[in-house]
């Protein structure tokens, strides 16, 4: 009877996630977090973390660290603004991402003041996140996807 040994090599989680991507997101609408969290996730980002207003995604971002924000603008209490701000503020390497469907000159203004690094409109393509993170992973300059 013929036998062939195979050397094991054990799987490592905690190394397989150190090249990961890492991510958290905030927006104050649950079912848009968990779409979305489901999507990066699929995309071999890392979810680190959710939350639903600006104040909670900045401490969140205190705890986790990720590589990413990802945060709608518009959100009841402390909304985008306020965690860009503050986030800019506090870890000015952070790198954010806004999310919006609002398009006015006014808001366009603000999110360059606020230094964003990236800004998606929605709707949004898989693509236009996708080349928004690896822009954003690379220090390139600010993206704006339409």
């Amino acid at each position: 009877m013929f036998v062939q040994k195979f050397k094991t090599i054990p799987f490592d989680a905690e190394t397989k996630k150190i090249n990961m991507t890492t991510a958290v997101i905030i927006d104050d609408d649950f079912d848009t977090v968990e779409v979305f969290s489901e999507f990066l996730s699929l995309q071999n980002i890392d979810v680190l973390g959710k939350a639903y207003n600006g104040l909670d995604g900045i401490k969140l971002f205190e705890e986790k660290k990720p590589d990413i924000v990802f945060s709608d603008l518009w959100m009841p209490e402390y909304d985008g603004f306020y965690l860009l701000t503050n986030l800019r503020q506090k870890f000015k390497e952070a790198k954010i991402i806004m999310v919006t469907a609002d398009l006015t000159q006014e808001t366009d203004r603000k999110l360059k003041e606020c230094n964003v690094d990236a800004v998606i409109f929605k709707p949004f393509k898989i693509s236009q996140i996708m080349e928004a993170v690896e822009k954003v992973s690379n220090k390139s300059k600010p993206v704006i996807s339409t």
